[in-house]
């Protein structure tokens, strides 16, 4: 399975660098044409989610059917080197976490960009521009309910954008303070208003899709489900997952639950923190603090020099960035490039 997975991780390192640069238009347009003549044929929008899976729990499920109500509804899918946006490896990897999806009621899983090395705004963009890009009408979004987000739930259903700024939440248009912090379900949402605004205003994108808001289910903690995936005890999670969920875990893993389990190359972390001019791959004050006490033993010497970020993530997401050994200018022209290619990871095939 290591051998595998290291592979695969280092394929995607491979075609990061290559789509920086390259752009596989035919593979986009011949999957607008397959979304168009679906949306001719059946009269229906297009409705899409970008959500880990990690993995797919009745929360998810909860929102996948309200977002069917509106349409076909397409997950795009993080998926390229198979770190969450926590930094670390997924739970399993994403053509598992595809196949959850479609078992689930999704109807297209798409692949999204490489989560686990972006910052927030990064992957927002990235977010917008392959929903921008394949025409999505709604977006359904999980959010939880309190006074701050009835107000930006109000203000976006009225056509409005949310200006998101370190403890300072406000609404774009009308200048209204709403506040200085948000739950993180709910600063996603705001986040990714602001990013709509932004990419409109700076390539006149005019994309106004429509947000379906539906309010988080309580008592499903993800961390609590791979807690006890990873015990191999699936009986645990039976009131948190759909079965289709643990079907999917069964099939693959055998009974072996280890044989899928993701897990860091601890030996390439060291081997980039050891030996390698650093600056490349991180910001500039973090190369210098690690290549000032090299040399390392261990990955989690690495988290305890690394400093705090403003992200609670941000210790895993440099260790994710070592790990890739891909150069930032690369990255940046990545985004910038973004999306450079349409990859379907699991179809329905009822839809076609």
């Amino acid at each position: 399975m290591k051998d595998r997975a290291l592979k695969n991780f280092l394929r995607d390192i491979e075609e990061i660098i290559k789509y920086s640069s390259e752009k596989d238009e035919k593979s986009i347009e011949k999957f607008k044409k397959i979304l168009m003549e679906i949306k001719e044929e059946k009269g229906i929008n297009i409705v899409a989610d970008y959500t880990e899976y990690n993995p797919l729990h009745l929360g998810h499920k909860h929102c996948l059917n309200r977002g069917k109500k509106k349409g076909l509804f397409i997950s795009v899918l993080p998926g390229p080197l198979e770190r969450s946006g926590r930094g670390i490896p997924y739970l399993v990897d994403r053509y598992i976490r595809a196949e959850m999806a479609i078992r689930a009621g999704v109807d297209i899983v798409v692949e999204g960009p490489p989560m686990g090395i972006m910052g927030s705004g990064q992957y927002m963009k990235c977010i917008v521009k392959m929903f921008h890009t394949i025409g999505v009408d709604v977006i359904p979004r999980g959010y939880i309910r309190d006074s701050k987000m009835e107000k930006i739930v109000d203000l976006i259903n009225k056509g409005y954008h949310i200006s998101v700024k370190p403890y300072n939440i406000s609404c774009i248009e009308t200048g209204e303070f709403i506040c200085e912090k948000l739950e993180t379900d709910n600063y996603v949402i705001a986040s990714l208003s602001n990013t709509i605004y932004k990419l409109n205003k700076k390539y006149n994108l005019n994309f106004n899709p429509k947000f379906l808001f539906v309010e988080r289910l309580e008592g499903i903690s993800g961390s609590k489900i791979r807690e006890w995936i990873f015990k191999g005890k699936f009986q645990e999670i039976g009131d948190m997952v759909p079965e289709t969920t643990l079907e999917v875990l069964e099939k693959y893993s055998g009974g072996d639950i280890e044989s899928i389990i993701l897990r860091r190359f601890e030996d390439r972390i060291l081997e980039t923190v050891n030996e390698y001019p650093l600056e490349k791959y991180v910001p500039k004050h973090i190369a210098e603090i690690l290549e000032k006490n090299r040399p390392y033993k261990s990955v989690e010497e690495i988290r305890k020099t690394i400093p705090q970020g403003f992200s609670k993530h941000f210790k895993e997401r440099i260790v994710s960035m070592l790990e890739c050994r891909i150069e930032r200018d690369i990255i940046s022209e990545y985004i910038k490039n973004y999306p450079p290619k349409i990859k379907i990871l699991s179809i329905n095939q009822d839809i076609l």
